[in-house]
């Protein structure tokens, strides 16, 4: 049975080498989405989970659509909708209800209660760490 920790550790992996690399070209400086990592989980403790997400939100989609020129904010933004929804073979994380659209997904988390809204913003933070080690390790 692996622990929660290596389950984040597989997934921030899976995404650094399978979602940024695919979609972040060369000319695009794979190091520009580490360093920006690098300094999200601090964009969270200073502004607050909901705010830094709104914020990328803002960055990295226009009209509902992902922005080309700042793909690094959606890329972040989808992987960590993803994970807080996410239930496949051994993980099954219940944080939020899965949503195709991350504005759903948004709306659902600021519905959530105190409690609730704290547990995601510590597995957020916790995800992050994997996914800066990663990113650090496979982009720079």
């Amino acid at each position: 049975m692996r622990t929660l920790s290596q389950k984040r550790a597989e997934y921030a992996l899976r995404f650094i080498i399978g979602d940024v690399l695919e979609k972040i070209s060369k000319d695009k400086k794979p190091e520009e989405f580490a360093n920006f990592v690098a300094g999200a989980p601090a964009a969270i403790l200073k502004n607050g989970l909901g705010q830094t997400l709104a914020f990328w939100y803002q960055k990295g989609f226009s009209k509902g659509k992902e922005n080309e020129n700042e793909r690094k904010y959606a890329l972040l933004l989808n992987a960590i909708k993803k994970w807080l929804s996410l239930k496949e073979g051994d993980i099954d994380n219940n944080f939020i209800e899965e949503r195709q659209e991350v504005k759903d997904f948004l709306l659902e988390l600021s519905r959530l209660g105190q409690k609730e809204y704290q547990a995601c913003q510590v597995e957020v933070l916790r995800l992050l760490e994997w996914i800066k080690r990663y990113a650090n390790a496979e982009l720079k």
